[in-house]
């Protein structure tokens, strides 16, 4: 699809849905967050696809655990499920079944998407995360792309 990139216009795609699936934080009760030395965070990125009505459904998982060192038994933790709905104008131009029913997905489609729901967020968790034992968390910035090859 590299005859594809050209075609590719960022003003074609609109964020029209946004759910939290999950928002969860949960910490100890005699947790110290004085001794957080740092978090460990895992997450995912699943890319679904509606051809016909030209959406992309991104779901994004995120894991937060704390890292201390101290007299805390057990971690925080944090475990968030935030799904965002795409409208791509040109979807049918950028994204294609191939052979094997498989999409062939347009290289700068794929990073926008990527980009644009970790970057959002980004922001979403820092508003829900204040006033919790993540309040100085904040989601690291990453190469997007890495989020498109995770297994």
């Amino acid at each position: 699809m590299s005859d594809k990139k050209n075609i590719f216009d960022p003003e074609k795609i609109s964020i029209i849905e946004f759910k939290m699936v999950k928002g969860q934080v949960d910490v100890p009760e005699d947790f110290e967050t004085t001794i957080i030395a740092g978090h460990h965070v895992d997450n995912s990125l699943q890319l679904a696809f509606n051809l016909e009505e030209k959406l992309v459904k991104a779901d994004f998982v995120i894991e937060i655990k704390t890292e201390c060192k101290g007299t805390n038994i057990k971690e925080a933790t944090g475990n968030f499920h935030l799904v965002f709905i795409y409208e791509v104008e040109n979807l049918n131009e950028l994204a294609k079944p191939n052979k094997k029913n498989l999409i062939e997905l347009n290289p700068d489609l794929a990073n926008a998407i990527s980009s644009v729901t970790y970057s959002t967020s980004r922001g979403i968790l820092l508003t829900r995360l204040q006033g919790t034992a993540f309040q100085s968390f904040v989601l690291p910035i990453i190469n997007p792309n890495k989020l498109l090859h995770k297994t």
